[in-house]
Parts: C-alpha cells; structure tokens; sequence
C-alpha cells in the first residue's frame, strides 16, 4: 500500500472551515462545558459593547447640549459599569479559550500519535521524519492558535457586526444602506481571494516541513558529511531548501496581511459618507448631532470587527490548510488488520511462506512465488548479494510487511491473524541498525518485555546470569545503570547491538532473526554470542543473515537469495560458489 503523504497544492484542498470545525468535534466533546461558558460570555460581550455608542448618542442630545450635568454623571456612571462587564466578560473569555485551545492541541497531538503508532513500517519508508515533526508540532500549534484566539474573536466579532448593523439601520434606514454599501465590496473580495490565501498557507506549511526534513536528515549523516568533507554539499541543501522555505513565507505574508488595507480604505470611505451624509441630515433638521455621533461609533463598531476578522481570516485559512495536512495523517488506515480467522494448520514448522509475491509501493518485484518451510528448533542462513531482498525475507517473517500476494504461516496459522502483542511474543527480529531510547541500559532491555518490568536490578541480574547474559554487562559501565542517550549515540554501534540482542534473547522467542547482528561485534564477543545462542531452547529456530562466514558455517541450513529467488543451497561451499558466480556476471 501506498502511504506517502500529499504534497500537492492546497488548490485541490477542499475542507471547509465548518467541515474542519465538525471533524475535530470529537476532539472537544471534554470541553463542551467550556465552550459554552467562552460563548455565553462572548454574547453578553458583544451586548455590552453595543449599548454603549447609543447612549452616548443620547446623553450628548439630552444632557451635554442642554448642561445637564448631573444627568451627564449619571449616565458616566452607567457607561464605566457596562465598560467594566465589557472587561469581565472579555476575560473570562480569553482565559476559558485559552484552556480549550491548549486541551485540543493536548488530544490531538495525542490522537496523531497514536495513529503513527498503528501505521506499518512501510509508512516511515515512504516519508520523511522531519516532514511528520513538523506536522505534529507546527501544524497543529496552528490550530491551538485558531481555537484558544481567533474562534471566539471571530464569533464576537460577527455578534458585534450584525448588532452594529441592526443599530445603523434602525437609526436611519437610508443613511444605513448607504453606509453598508462598502461592506457588500469587502464581501466580494474576501469570497475572491480567500483560496488564494489558502494555498498560500499551505505551500508555506510545506515548505517549513521540508526544511525540518531536510535539517534532521542532514544532522543525522553530519558524521559522513565530516568524512567526505561535504559541508558545502549540507549548506547547498539547505540554502536551497530555506530559499524555497523564504519565498514561501514572503508569499503566505502578503496573503495574509492583503485584506488589512483593503478593509481599511473601506472603513474610511463608509466614515465620509455618513459624515458627509449626517451632517446634509443634520442642516435638513432630519438629524441630530448625539446620534450622528453614535451613528459614527457604530460604523467604527462594524468595520473595525471586520478589519479584524480580515487577519482572522488569514489564521483560518492557515489553520484549515493545517487541518488538511494533520488530517491526511488522521485518515490513513492501516492495510496490516488482524484477520478474524485464526485456524492453524498442524506442522512441524515455525514458519511457512507458500507463493509469496513481495515488492515495495512503485517498485520491482523484490520476491517472486516463494515457497519454503521452517522447521522448529533448526538454524537457517540467509546469504546474497547486497540487496538481493535477505533484510526484505526477515521483515515478512516478522510481518514489518505483509506480502502482496501469497500466504506467510507462523506456526501453521496465518501471520496476520495474530495479536502484534502475540506476533512479537513469539518472534524476536535483531535489526542491521539496532535503534535505543534515552534511559538506561536496563530500561532499554526490557522495552516492550512486561514479564520483567518491575524486576529489580538484582532480578534482573539473577535472570541475565540465568541465561548466560550477565557477562555482556561488563561492556557497560555501570551495568544496568549505564546510561544511554541521543537515542543510542553515546554508545558504540556495538554496545548498541549487544544491547538489541539481549532484548531479543530474553523474550525467549520461538524464532529469533538476526539481521547482520554480529556485525559490528569483535571475535571474542561474538563467540560467547554464539554460546549464547546455543542455551536457546531446543525448540528456538534461529535465522541468521550475515556476510561472515563463521556466523552461518554451522547452520543447518542455507538459502540464496538474490534476484527475486530463493534457493536451497546446501552446503557452506555450494552457497559460496553461488556467490562467486553472481559476482561474476554481475
């Protein structure tokens, strides 16, 4: 299956900002309480805000012209206890948003990584670290932004848009439709440019994830950067990257900010024409200079909402072009279900490949019609040519991939038909690469092992002594306590291994595989590694991939894998000269 992430252009993005609201409902069913709380305050806001330009109106008519002064006070007084509600509830907004925004980005970054947890080995293949990093961070930073601020800013600027424009009609009907006549342009325009800004958004949110691809990619082989001395070959890359990256930004910048002036020259046109228009009002005794003066309040209460909502608008395409790439994440499924039908078939193999068909999303066939048996308790040894599908054959053993077509049999039932909990007990898989945890050397061995986890360090001990491990520990340090950082780094890839390979032999696995294990091992660790593998239960099969020839000189059996075949070859000798001739007509 096919599981790279899109990287078109947003013009094909087709969410709306309802439809992302109501797919990221399940998200804020914890804070639905919350919710209602920001908008009845939002509500009571946006009625204080209103109340206040028609009572000045009023105040200036009846009390300012006529010098009433104690009705002035009075009415003061009034307008600081509505302007003091209007700061309360203004608050209480802020701070009762800012809780959901930072629960929505809680659960789901949560519901993200959880779903990179189900996603099959194939996916990682086929994207980039850095790319999903910034997906998990970046991306959804944008949308806690747009939840803890411009949501509810948003709403209580419509409220305060649609009463301002109730006001200006109800005080003058002629005057209103006059001075609204703007508001249908800024409508026009904003309906206009809006994908426009969106795929603004989205190309600026794609290149900031290729830089951060680009910058883990590049740090993680600093060290063969250093060798080869190509630092000017990281600093072309990445100048090239953040280039792209620039030019992005720049574009998603004046986006972004486009609306701004636009909705600035409209508001100010809409204040001539009710200045020009109120005051021919006024001369005609049509017109009053208290409501002219609240009638221009409320044109600033209407078309200030709407330059604000003009950057707002901005943070929602940001925000639902962050929404398209989260949600891209949010929607794979992955194509490795457990089967319901379990039955298992009575043999005298650990596993079984009957026509097994392999090859990767796009690429050539990397098996072809494969058909072997593993018996349990034997030692098997993969040899080949660099890349002639050893490391693809332990992978489908250990079901990183199911086979596109054919039938892959762990102990005589359906590989797919087991648990992961169930598969992982009973195969054990020592990758070329071992990868560690920051941690301990001792919480790295019992990674994913719940039958020692809360075994002390004596225990500990004790079992690794029963299993002829203990003396690996006197690589380390401290022991079980040595410590393990930079996911591993600190530690020779030897110590890395030796540590991956003790984890394995501790589950005590009916079949454990050994991806080039040993490779990176010297001879005298490496001969009590093959001590150790010989105290395995009788009943372990062992398959081993390696390029030594003392590794796999005592299996009991060994395959050729090279160009989509797998063939028995016998003996040590004969496996060699399967090699020697490859060599040769390669």
């Amino acid at each position: 299956m096919n599981y790279k992430l899109n990287i078109q252009d947003a013009h094909n993005q087709k969410t709306s900002l309802m439809q992302a609201v109501k797919k990221m409902l399940p998200l804020m069913q914890e804070e639905k309480k919350n919710i209602i709380i920001g908008f009845i305050a939002i509500i009571i806001n946006s009625a204080l805000n209103l109340i206040g330009p028609i009572m000045v109106g009023i105040a200036i008519d009846k009390y300012v012209l006529t010098k009433n002064y104690l009705g002035i006070l009075l009415f003061s007084g009034i307008l600081l206890i509505l302007y003091l509600g209007g700061f309360g509830t203004s608050y209480l907004q802020t701070k009762v948003m800012g809780t959901v925004g930072q629960n929505v980005l809680f659960n789901l970054r949560n519901a993200i990584f959880i779903k990179l947890q189900e996603l099959p080995v194939a996916f990682f293949n086929q994207n980039k670290v850095g790319d999903l990093i910034s997906r998990i961070n970046n991306d959804t930073d944008k949308l806690n932004q747009f939840f803890s601020q411009s949501l509810m800013q948003f709403i209580g600027n419509v409220f305060i848009i649609i009463g301002a424009g109730i006001f200006i009609l109800a005080i003058n009907i002629r005057l209103g439709v006059v001075s609204l006549l703007p508001a249908a342009f800024l409508l026009i325009v904003t309906q206009v440019l809006s994908g426009w800004i969106k795929r603004k958004n989205f190309t600026s949110l794609q290149t900031t994830g290729g830089m951060s691809a680009e910058i883990q990619e590049s740090l993680n082989n600093f060290k063969v950067i250093v060798a080869f001395n190509r630092r000017d070959y990281f600093r072309d890359r990445f100048s090239e990257v953040n280039r792209k990256n620039f030019k992005a930004n720049v574009s998603s910048g004046i986006a972004n900010n486009i609306f701004t002036p636009i909705y600035s020259f409209a508001s100010n046109i809409a204040q001539l024409i009710v200045l020009a228009y109120g005051i021919y009002l006024i001369i005609n005794g049509n017109f009053t200079v208290g409501l002219l003066i609240s009638y221009l309040a409320y044109i600033s209460r209407f078309y200030d909402p709407l330059r604000q909502m003009a950057s707002l608008w901005s943070s929602f395409q940001l925000a639902l072009a962050s929404w398209d790439r989260v949600s891209e994440i949010l929607a794979l499924q992955s194509d490795m279900e457990v089967l319901t039908d379990g039955k298992a078939e009575k043999t005298n193999s650990i596993l079984t490949f009957n026509n097994v068909f392999f090859h990767y999303p796009d690429g050539k066939e990397v098996l072809k019609d494969i058909t072997f048996d593993l018996e349990k308790g034997k030692t098997y040894a993969l040899v080949g040519p660099t890349g002639g599908g050893k490391t693809t054959t332990a992978s489908l053993m250990a079901r990183l991939y199911d086979p596109t077509k054919g039938k892959v049999l762990l102990d005589g039932r359906d590989i797919r038909s087991y648990t992961t909990a169930e598969r992982t007990k009973k195969i054990g898989f020592i990758l070329q690469e071992p990868f560690l945890f920051s941690g301990t050397v001792k919480e790295n061995l019992l990674y994913g092992n719940e039958k020692y986890k809360t075994f002390s360090n004596e225990q500990m001990m004790q079992i690794l002594k029963e299993s002829g491990l203990d003396g690996l520990l006197k690589r380390f340090e401290n022991g079980l306590d040595t410590q393990v950082s930079g996911a591993g780094d600190s530690l020779s890839l030897g110590q890395r291994q030796l540590i991956a390979f003790i984890r394995a032999v501790l589950r005590n696995p009916e079949l454990l595989i050994l991806d080039e294990a040993t490779a990176n091992i010297d001879t005298v660790t490496e001969k009590l590694l093959e001590e150790i593998l010989t105290k395995l239960p009788k009943e372990t099969t062992r398959v081993i991939i390696a390029h030594r020839l003392n590794t796999i000189e005592n299996a009991d059996e060994i395959f050729f894998v090279n160009s989509g075949e797998i063939t028995r070859a016998g003996s040590l000798k004969h496996a060699m000269s399967m090699l020697l001739e490859e060599k040769r007509a390669s």
